[in-house]
């Protein structure tokens, strides 16, 4: 076997992993970057994150036309192109995968293509698809496999009947009925692209509301307007039986009242969530250590349990997010060439990019609650926002959890129209320290969507000029 050295190894292509290899390179460190892909991006940016929003707004297009007979303004029935879709989809990924190629050349960051499993503590053995196989000799690597789609015993079967979220994302076809197990944000992307697409979707969700995790009063929206557009949203309910027949998929569902019923779906999409890709990696040989929900155990400066070796991203631990992974990269990559850095954000922004969009940052509702800390909830209604009116779009909210003595935000949570492009001034103010006063003070071009952060800042100080709140 051929013996190579690298000085930072990374393993995974993904938002994580080409962060860090861009970085360390930046940093004048010689970095090879090791994935078993096609291209480089990872899940996120060829099977996940990109791949869904560019579908999703192909939904809200189609979503906003119809809502449009409400204002006068009258369009035919779209006509759906399937293959054009699918093209659009996949010419957005190539752009972005190109382009990563393209800097990784600019910054001389040997990129090597093939599976990638540890041999000891500092060798990883990369064997290419031609079956050729190299030990790379390393000084320090950083892990950054991601995640998989997670598969619950007995919900598996034929990827033509039962997708995944890869499935579903590569639009195999529009079904009349699909049935989405997992309310969660993937099941609820997916299940809004399909809905508006044409299909027939009902959603199944084990916990008693959508988006576990999520304050309620955020779900709230959302699950109103979603109810509007499925078939059907079975909370507190289970899938104990999948059957394929053939023609469809015969479901046995239990309910939290009453005996479990079968009913026939054209396709069915499991969404309950992702694990960790930290399998058959080598892990053991290096002397890494997982946790129990097989994470690879790190400590605040993406450190594993072997010096030398750093883990960042889905594989690292909750929250599974692109954009944690990215910082944790630059982390991992500063404590690798001894610099001092730790990886301790206040807030660590979520989005689900439904429609609306629900957001949250920094202390949730339901997290303060859980804990005994002191907190204020404040809530800013869009109905009294003149833009949120404008855009037809009132059933919003924008919320914050104020420590009541300081007047510190603590957390902030919005559900609306482009919630997602807001929520980050959430998290400047969580991450800066910045009190109500200080949001209330700052001064928002009107009207915009913004302008309901300040004004729930002014809610919390008692005197929003659009909401009257009677003092108690």
């Amino acid at each position: 076997m051929k013996t190579e050295k690298a000085k930072v190894l990374v393993l995974g292509a993904g938002p994580g992993g080409y962060a860090a290899a861009f970085y360390a390179a930046d940093l004048g460190m010689e970095v090879t970057l090791v994935d078993d892909g096609a291209s480089p991006g990872g899940v996120c940016l060829n099977r996940g994150c990109i791949p869904s929003k560019t579908l999703l707004h192909l939904a809200r297009l189609v979503d906003d036309t119809r809502a449009a007979g409400e204002f006068g303004m009258q369009f035919g029935a779209p006509q759906m192109d399937l293959a054009k879709l699918r093209e659009w989809r996949t010419a957005v990924a190539d752009r972005l995968t190109s382009g990563i190629a393209d800097m990784a050349k600019t910054r001389k960051v040997k990129w090597v293509k093939g599976r990638g499993r540890f041999g000891g503590p500092n060798s990883l053995l990369v064997e290419a698809p031609d079956g050729e196989q190299v030990d790379y000799r390393f000084e320090s690597a950083i892990v950054a496999t991601g995640s998989l789609p997670a598969a619950p015993p007995g919900l598996a079967g034929s990827a033509s009947r039962i997708w995944d979220s890869t499935t579903a994302l590569a639009l195999p076809e529009i079904p009349r009925k699909l049935l989405v197990v997992g309310g969660g944000y993937i099941g609820l992307e997916l299940g809004s692209v399909y809905a508006a697409l044409g299909s027939a979707v009902t959603v199944v969700e084990m916990t008693a509301g959508l988006l576990p995790g999520a304050d309620p009063d955020l779900v709230r929206p959302l699950a109103q307007r979603l109810a509007g557009k499925f078939e059907a949203i079975l909370l507190s309910s289970k899938v104990t039986k999948l059957e394929e027949t053939a023609a469809s998929v015969r479901v046995t569902i239990e309910g939290a009242e009453g005996s479990p019923a079968a009913r026939e779906f054209d396709r069915v999409l499991v969404a309950v969530g992702r694990k960790p890709n930290t399998r058959d990696l080598g892990l053991e040989r290096a002397g890494v250590t997982l946790t129990g929900a097989g994470f690879i155990r790190t400590d605040k400066q993406c450190r594993t349990s072997m010096p030398g070796i750093f883990a960042i991203g889905d594989a690292a631990g909750q929250p599974m997010l692109a954009h944690k992974a990215a910082h944790e990269a630059r982390v991992a990559v500063e404590v690798a060439t001894n610099r001092n850095s730790t990886f301790e954000p206040k807030a660590i922004p979520a989005v689900v990019f439904t429609d609306p969009e629900v957001a949250w940052c920094g202390l949730t509702e339901t997290q303060a609650k859980a804990s005994g800390i002191a907190y204020k909830s404040v809530r800013f209604p869009w109905s009294a926002s003149g833009r949120a009116m404008s855009l037809g779009r009132t059933e919003g909210v924008t919320k914050l959890i104020v420590e009541p003595e300081t007047e510190r935000i603590l957390g902030v949570g919005i559900t609306g129209y482009g919630a997602g492009e807001l929520i980050s001034e959430g998290v400047l103010a969580i991450e800066a320290g910045l009190t109500a006063s200080n949001l209330a003070k700052t001064i928002h071009p009107h009207p915009t969507l913004s302008e309901t952060l300040m004004e729930a800042a002014e809610v919390f100080l008692g005197f929003s000029t659009h909401f009257y709140r009677p003092k108690r």
